[in-house]
Formats: structure tokens, sequence, C-alpha cells
């Protein structure tokens, strides 16, 4: 596909190409592709985003980056520099914090740079990684032109830990004609279900889900669990793992498990605004999420009593869970008006529109009355 010099060009770079981060990605893509923009996506080969990618007009390039920091990074900033001198774009959109990190240093504020963290890095992190962190992210603020957070409560904890950015809130966003009450669904068995849908990390706190469910067992009789993803904490997941709980592995599709689901739960110890909860309700199902970043806003206000609970506490989250488990109509209830919820504040084309009104912003207006490409730094 030919474009004129005067479309916007837009470089996507983001080193994961699994999970929440990839779903982003290549949804913006899409959407942006739809509307005309000039997509080019540079990040590491294998995963499910290449596939996604795989759409008329969408240049991918090979971006190899590890997931951390180390003496890589040098090496993948030249890379990415190369690739910026290649594709000559008009901004730059970086995802998740390695991302962040080879993009603000490759392009050093020479043309607009959008930083999306998507959770901040030095959440996951402890002791000096942390404080390296949020060191860097204090410093890099001022090669951004933007930061893109998915939730008020991200960027609340961005300028609390002392970020002094140029913010933009943009909720995050769900396809809704995928994630929809119909459609299959992997339903089998007897017994109520309950599923976990993420990466297998102690981001997304399956361990504490694991303290909590025998408690759910003896509460409700015939309860089932099913983990669906996989990661680095697998194999000790699964290691003393009850019988009732199912390793389902990673699923290119989590919409018919969703839909098998009686309570959808994510355990998480910190996020932006997590994915998994906003396509459940999309398929009408009530959630159990933990108070971190992004879950009030995800949930509509009059489900915070019954499906938010504290981070890292196993009682609470079993409690939550036995409580819905035992109660068909308000989890029907709770499903219809998540459905609703999402419809209205956290569709898809909702998120894409906002985040290139953040390009126009930037680029100018009109979107497509845009020149030649700025210089990149040698």
């Amino acid at each position: 596909m030919r474009f004129s010099p005067r479309v916007p060009h837009i470089l996507h770079v983001t080193q994961p190409v699994e999970g929440g981060v990839a779903r982003v990605v290549a949804d913006l893509v899409a959407a942006q592709l739809a509307a005309g923009l000039r997509v080019t996506v540079a990040c590491p080969e294998g995963g499910t985003l290449t596939d996604a990618l795989r759409a008329p007009g969408c240049t991918v390039l090979r971006w190899d980056a590890t997931r951390s920091p180390g003496h890589r990074l040098p090496g993948e900033v030249r890379r990415l520099a190369r690739i910026l001198r290649e594709v000559r774009p008009h901004l730059v959109h970086a995802h998740s914090a390695k991302a962040g990190l080879a993009a603000r240093l490759a392009v050093r504020g020479a043309l607009p740079t959008v930083f999306q963290p998507h959770a901040w890095s030095f959440e996951a992190a402890d002791g000096i990684v942390a404080h390296l962190a949020l060191g860097w992210e204090r410093l890099g603020a001022r090669w951004a032109t933007r930061v893109v957070c998915v939730s008020e409560a991200e960027q609340r904890t961005g300028a609390r830990c002392g970020i002094s950015a140029r913010w933009r809130v943009v909720p995050n966003g769900v396809d809704t004609l995928r994630f929809r009450p119909e459609g299959d669904d992997f339903r089998s068995g007897t017994g109520p279900l309950v599923v976990c849908v993420g990466r297998l990390c102690r981001q997304k706190g399956q361990d504490v889900l694991l303290r909590a469910w025998p408690e759910v067992e003896r509460q409700v009789a015939g309860a089932r669990l099913v983990l669906v993803g996989e990661g680095p904490d697998a194999e000790r997941l699964r290691s003393g793992a009850p019988g009732s709980v199912l390793f389902a592995g990673a699923a290119p599709d989590a919409a018919p498990w969703y839909r098998a689901a009686d309570v959808v739960v994510l355990p998480s110890r910190w996020e932006g605004m997590a994915l998994a909860p906003l396509e459940a309700m999309a398929c009408a199902r009530p959630v159990v999420v933990t108070d971190v970043d992004g879950a009030r806003e995800s949930l509509p206000p009059e489900q915070l009593p019954y499906c938010l609970v504290p981070a890292e506490d196993p009682g609470a989250l079993a409690r939550a869970l036995t409580a819905l488990l035992r109660d068909e109509p308000l989890r029907a209830a709770l499903g219809a008006q998540g459905r609703r919820h999402v419809l209205a504040a956290h569709d898809l084309r909702q998120a894409a529109d906002a985040v290139t009104a953040v390009y126009r912003e930037l680029l100018g207006e009109p979107l497509g009355a845009v020149g030649a490409s700025a210089a990149v730094p040698n």
C-alpha cells in the first residue's frame, strides 16, 4: 500500500508480544489503519502480536529486546535508532517500560513521543531496582511529549512518586463485538466455574488465588477453577494445586472462557487498568478484582461492594467469590450491568479515538495535514 508523504506515519514500539500490552497495540494499529494512518510496529519476533498485525498496510519490523534492562540495552537502543532513521515516522508511540526506555533514549525529543507505561515498572520491582526504575521515569519524562495513562489512578501514582509529565488519561477499551455474551464457550462438567485469565506471574496474583481457593471449595460444593495463560510462574503454581484447578494454558481467544465462567477473577498485585475484567464484563460476566490502580475505574460504582477486594488478601478474595457463587440472581444482575458499563465507558472505538486525538494535538489540526518527518538523531 502506497501512502502520501502527508499521511501521518506512526511508529509503535513494544517489547511485550503477548498479553494485555500486545492486545492494546494490535487493537490500536487496526483502528489507526482503518482511519487511514500509516502504521509501523517495531517489536521482537514471536508471540501473538505479529500474527495479529498481519493486516494490509501494517509494516512490522524486527526489534530484538529483552524484557528487563541490562547490558543489552545500548545495543537495543542502537537498533531502534536505525529503525527510526529507516522509517522516519512523524510520531513514536512507545508501550510499556522497556520500549519506553529504549525509545526515549533513541529519540531524545527529536520528534513527538508518546509513552504509555501500561502499569509502572517501579511497582514491579523491589529495592535498588525499583529505585533505579523510578529514577529513570522521573528523568525520562522530559523526553515524552505526552505520557498516556490507562487510568486516573495510574496517573496519580506517577505524580505521587515524583514524575513530572505532560499527562493524558485514556482508559482501556475492548472490542465489544468480539467480547460479547453470545458465542462459543468452553463450559464442560458440572459445578460452579471460576475463571482467571492472565499471564502466570507475580503481578497477576494467581498464587494468592490458589491460597484462597481451598476455602471456596469448602463453602461451595463442586466449585472448579480454571487458570488461562502461561508465564514464568506456571510450574510453581501447578505444584501442589488441588484437583479442582485446571491449568488451561494460553488461549488465542479468551472469550469462550469468559462465557463459560460463573465468575471471573483477577487478583493482581499492580496494574494500570487490566483488560481481563473489561473483557469479562463485555461478555456479561461478574468479576472480582483487587483494589489496585485502575480497578475502581473499570468497575461500575455499584459493584464495588461485591467485586472489589484488597490485594494480597486470600480471605477477602475467598469471601467475595463464595458470595457470588452462591447467588445466581446477583451474578446475572452484575453481568448485565457490567456489559452496559463497558459499552458506555470502555468500548475500543472510544479508546482508539482518544489516542488519535492525542496524536492530532501533537501533530496539528487536521491530522492529515502533516509535512515531512522530523529528523532523528544519529
